[in-house]
């Protein structure tokens, strides 16, 4: 290995130094606990939301869900080569549109309810006009949003013209649907970019490793992570409120956060979702009725409906 020249070495110390001192500014500002401070307050309920609607239709491992902004359909990607949109209420398929590549790790719904997304492993991101059909009646496909150098993780609709990705490539991209192409592009990431959430602003928040959402108020988000742990942040003191831990030993896929942001939901390798009081950081219940990997939460925009997705083929409609 060669030996470090002084100028790097001074640049190391100078790099160290300067963390350090960002870290005891943090510090100075976490004068007391989330839990202490809000421990007299009163608890909240047990979760106790049961399964509505069992969506059956995908024949391998679904990966994504995501609702929209009506509050009533979704859409969910699947290995089994197949976008579906469902009415959650009714329990039927909408639409079921066939997919070039099988290969799906993440599903969008635009807000208005117009397009759908997808991509994954094909390295690109596919956008389909619901409301018209191809030669063979399924939803046409009006983008093919390519030249990603690594596979499509995230992706989240701004408008109907726009849509943000995130990739392997560790790049995050706002796309111009109508003329198909890149209109900004961010290198901010050292690893590959796995989660895109909006804030009620639309200022993008952008995870590595964890799977992220933003509180309903803009200044917080929450994050679940592989690590065995949920997380709550605070964008305005620069630091973590929170610190969500499951009652056994399992890792996270994906999270959410109630409409009034009391109530923090993730979705769980042990094949459940585990919900805590975000300000008490106590646990507040499991819901089980998958029977195996919960891959993908997604919370009705109304605050109404939960849906998750699983490897077991079926999607879970909790309410």
């Amino acid at each position: 290995m060669p030996k470090e020249d002084p100028e790097t070495t001074a640049l190391k110390k100078e790099l160290t130094d300067l963390i350090a001192k960002v870290k005891a500014e943090q510090e100075k500002g976490a004068d007391a606990k989330l839990a202490e401070k809000c421990g007299d307050m009163s608890d909240v309920p047990k979760i106790r939301l049961v399964v509505k609607k069992s969506l059956k239709g995908h024949i391998n491992k679904v990966n994504s869900v995501h609702y929209s902004g009506d509050s009533r359909h979704c859409v969910t990607g699947s290995l089994d080569g197949k976008l579906i949109i469902w009415d959650t209420w009714s329990g039927n398929k909408v639409q079921v549109i066939p997919l070039r590549s099988a290969w799906v790790m993440s599903v969008a719904f635009a807000p208005s309810g117009n397009f759908v997304a997808c991509g994954g492993m094909d390295n690109m991101c596919t956008v389909y006009d619901v409301n018209n059909r191809d030669a063979t009646g399924a939803a046409k496909m009006v983008r093919e949003l390519a030249g990603y150098e690594g596979f499509l993780s995230s992706c989240r609709f701004l408008d109907d013209k726009h849509i943000l990705t995130g990739s392997g490539d560790m790049k995050i991209c706002v796309w111009d649907l109508e003329a198909g192409k890149r209109t900004m592009e961010f290198d901010a990431h050292a690893g590959d970019v796995v989660s895109i959430s909006l804030s009620p602003g639309h200022e993008e928040q952008q995870k590595e490793r964890g799977l992220d959402q933003f509180h309903n108020s803009g200044q917080a988000f929450a994050t679940a992570s592989e690590d065995k742990t949920a997380r709550l942040f605070d964008i305005r003191s620069d630091q973590q409120l929170g610190h969500y831990t499951p009652p056994g030993n399992c890792g996270f896929t994906s999270c959410a956060l109630s409409l009034s942001g009391r109530y923090i939901m993730a979705g769980s390798d042990d094949n459940s979702v585990h919900s805590w009081d975000t300000l008490k950081v106590s646990h507040t219940g499991t819901l089980n009725a998958h029977e195996n990997r919960v891959t993908s939460i997604s919370l009705a925009p109304n605050g109404v409906a939960l849906t998750s997705c699983s490897w077991d083929q079926s999607v879970k409609v909790w309410g």
